[in-house]
């Protein structure tokens, strides 16, 4: 990864435009639409910088792109050259968007046309009133944090919310339903979290030969306990704030996990079934729910 994602508040804060053209023209609709107040120059000078959250060019002179890049770099405010790559300490990505979600698709500066590629694979998957599901997590979030103060409980619960009932009706555009059916169910959650623990078999190593559930699994675990037979490359495909647990027989520490009330998956190369016996048997005496996620079978020496 080359460039750290990040996204900015530029809601009443200003950023300069230096130059013209349609490139410029372009990310300055992207910037307004983020609520920046924008400083709009044919030609640069450093007071122009004054109060900047951030600066972009693009069709101005040379020399004013050089004395732009430079200046910023003295103050620290990131900059942006329109396919100038050397003269720029952040890009912007392809971008796709519903309402206050953002995605944002970039391959480092190589292949700007393959991030628009890639966006529009996006689009075409995304339903569009997916932003009204992110508005129900907005509307209910002091009450679900009043409600379910343990982060385990409050995750395991909005997962369930938004790709349920709940969730279904906003994406049909039937709002105030989705906030009623969803006040009911945090009504009935349950304040401490149940723990759960899914067996999941990595297969012979490769990320590709994972299945679906097992994908599913690594993306909503808290904690991931795996044997050194697992690759690096999937354990990458696990959820960034996961946390990731090296374990050579690890029935005991599963147990002691569930019961912290956390989501554990234990992962093994190739399958479970061939390899999970011990563990099973230890989460069926501790009377901790769990299910098996098979894979295929084999793995690395």
């Amino acid at each position: 990864m080359r460039h750290f994602p990040s996204f900015l508040d530029l809601a009443g804060r200003p950023v300069l435009l230096l130059g013209e053209g349609d490139a410029l023209v372009a990310k300055a609709t992207l910037l307004r639409a983020a609520g920046a107040q924008l400083r709009e120059v044919s030609r640069f000078e450093e007071a122009l910088l004054d109060g900047c959250a951030l600066a972009v060019a693009s069709g101005a002179p040379e020399g004013d792109l050089l004395a732009l890049h430079a200046a910023c770099l003295r103050r620290g405010i990131p900059v942006n050259v329109v396919d100038r790559p050397t003269l720029c300490s952040f890009i912007t990505p392809a971008i796709v968007t519903r309402d206050d979600i953002t995605i944002g698709i970039s391959t480092g500066g190589a292949a700007p046309v393959l991030a628009r590629l890639i966006r529009q694979k996006v689009e075409a998957v995304l339903p569009p009133l997916l932003g009204r599901v992110a508005a129900l997590g907005l509307r209910f979030q002091q009450a679900v944090r009043a409600r379910l103060p343990s982060l385990p409980a409050r995750r395991s619960f909005m997962e369930r919310a938004l790709t349920g009932e709940p969730a279904a009706l906003a994406l049909s555009g039937r709002q105030a339903e989705a906030e009623a059916v969803f006040a009911r169910l945090l009504e009935q959650a349950e304040a401490a979290p149940r723990g759960f623990v899914q067996l999941v078999g990595a297969g012979p190593g490769a990320p590709d030969l994972l299945t679906l559930r097992a994908l599913r699994a690594l993306g909503e675990a808290d904690v991931i306990v795996h044997d050194r037979l697992v690759s690096a490359e999937v354990l990458d495909l696990a959820r960034r704030d996961a946390r990731r647990v090296p374990q050579e027989g690890a029935a005991t520490l599963l147990v002691e996990l569930a019961r912290e009330g956390l989501r554990v998956v234990c992962l093994k190369a190739g399958d479970p079934f061939v390899r999970g016996g011990e563990e099973a048997r230890a989460l069926v005496a501790a009377g901790i729910a769990f299910e098996v996620v098979p894979g295929l079978p084999g793995g690395p020496d």
